[in-house]
């Protein structure tokens, strides 16, 4: 299920092309989901500093803290690993990376994702510029382009997350009620469609995502009623109540990658401004559907959707673009956005969820995963989208 050997080798390859065209004996990568896709090694990122470099002709190195150093040889598809004892200590660990970096051939010019490994969680440390004495050519743009364009493998790895994601918010439906919370019903049905899938698949399972940690989850994420009007709101243990509208959020991480299914449903019979709020939702998430194909910008796609925002005078409830590509990232590049003219390719796999907000009634946005094909989109998630099926009695 996961990506093989060979796929891995093939992108180290294409990496290590580019470097060559670009006159660069190598390359660090700092970023944690940049080394997952280049090597499969999967870890997350502290105050400890860790990259992945490859040089020229592809050879490959992780450097990484000592408590990495194990984890590492067993599952990063590298040729050497580097490591250090701490951070702090009495040695900067960069001066680790500086020994692999002259070990493995990658001196000036050299290139990199960011000049240093980014101070997050009080980490504290010398740009690469500092310890080679050459500020690095940035080649962040190459390795996004690579990432839009998802194999076969990748896709069908997403499909994969899209099907125990469904599990989860058929689950998360069927239990939610009026006088329950958000936080009893979400932990339900999650722990509930992630022994499920252990049942089906947990001998060949692995999550490795950075963005879920525990298998099959569904929740609200405390977008329910008027919170519902705020796109990205934090889960507070809301009690559910008639009249409520909800906005839904399903996923599962599969070796590494991930898929995303929204859904807007309503507690009891849908009021008349409810109902044609849901409509217009459905209806500007199939003007995107139609514009998504291959030869399209991306801007594009979100140009039809305004439109249709500009017909029906929906502007006071507009707050957000059209989608994101998704793959090992929650959110990737491009965007579904009139900012965005990325030409739309075979591979490339999208959230379609554009939304509607109303103050004092709440959100409506449904979020399916699509993937790009030779002549229009595949669906990945595939959970109903109609008011009827996603109105919960009381």
């Amino acid at each position: 299920m996961k990506i093989g050997d060979a796929e891995h080798d093939a992108r180290c390859a294409a990496l290590a092309e580019h470097l060559r065209s670009r006159d660069l004996t190598g390359a660090v990568l700092f970023d944690n989901s940049y080394v997952l896709y280049y090597v499969g090694f999967a870890f997350i990122q502290t105050e400890r500093p860790a990259a992945l470099v490859v040089n020229a002709t592809g050879e490959r190195g992780m450097f990484v803290p000592r408590l990495e150093r194990e984890h590492a040889q067993a599952n990063a598809l590298v040729q050497h690993v580097a490591d250090y004892p701490e951070y702090p200590s009495e040695r900067h660990p960069m001066e680790a990376l500086a020994r692999l970096l002259e070990e493995m051939g990658v001196r000036d010019p050299i290139g990199s994702d960011v000049d240093g490994y980014p101070w997050v969680l009080g980490y504290r440390g010398p740009t690469l510029t500092e310890l080679t004495g050459t500020t690095p050519e940035r080649i962040t743009g190459f390795v996004e382009d690579q990432m839009a364009i998802k194999s076969e493998a990748e896709i069908a790895l997403i499909g994969e997350s899209a099907k125990w994601g469904n599990l989860a918010h058929m689950l998360l439906q069927r239990y939610t009620r009026v006088g329950a919370t958000e936080t009893e019903v979400s932990r339900r049905a999650s722990t509930e469609a992630t022994l499920a899938m252990l049942d089906a698949i947990g001998p060949i399972y692995r999550g490795q995502s950075m963005f879920f940690q525990d298998g099959a989850g569904a929740g609200y994420r405390g977008q329910i009623g008027r919170n519902a009007a705020i796109p990205h709101a934090l889960a507070n243990n809301i009690v559910f109540h008639q009249g409520d509208i909800l906005v839904t959020g399903a996923s599962a991480p599969v070796w590494g990658y991930n898929s995303e299914l929204e859904r807007t449903m309503v507690i009891g019979e849908p009021s008349s401004q409810q109902r044609e709020l849901f409509e217009h939702m459905v209806a500007l998430q199939d003007t995107a559907f139609e514009a998504i194909k291959p030869g399209a910008r991306c801007s594009d796609v979100d140009r039809a959707v305004r439109a249709y925002y500009d017909e029906h005078a929906l502007w006071d409830y507009w707050k957000h673009h059209v989608g994101h590509a998704i793959g090992i990232r929650y959110h990737e590049g491009p965007f579904l956005d009139i900012g965005d003219n990325t030409e739309i390719a075979p591979g490339m796999v999208f959230t379609v969820e554009p939304g509607l907000y109303a103050a004092g009634l709440g959100g409506f946005r449904h979020s399916d995963t699509v993937a790009v094909t030779d002549d229009g989109i595949d669906f990945l998630t595939y959970y109903p989208r109609d008011l009827e099926s996603l109105t919960i009695p009381v």
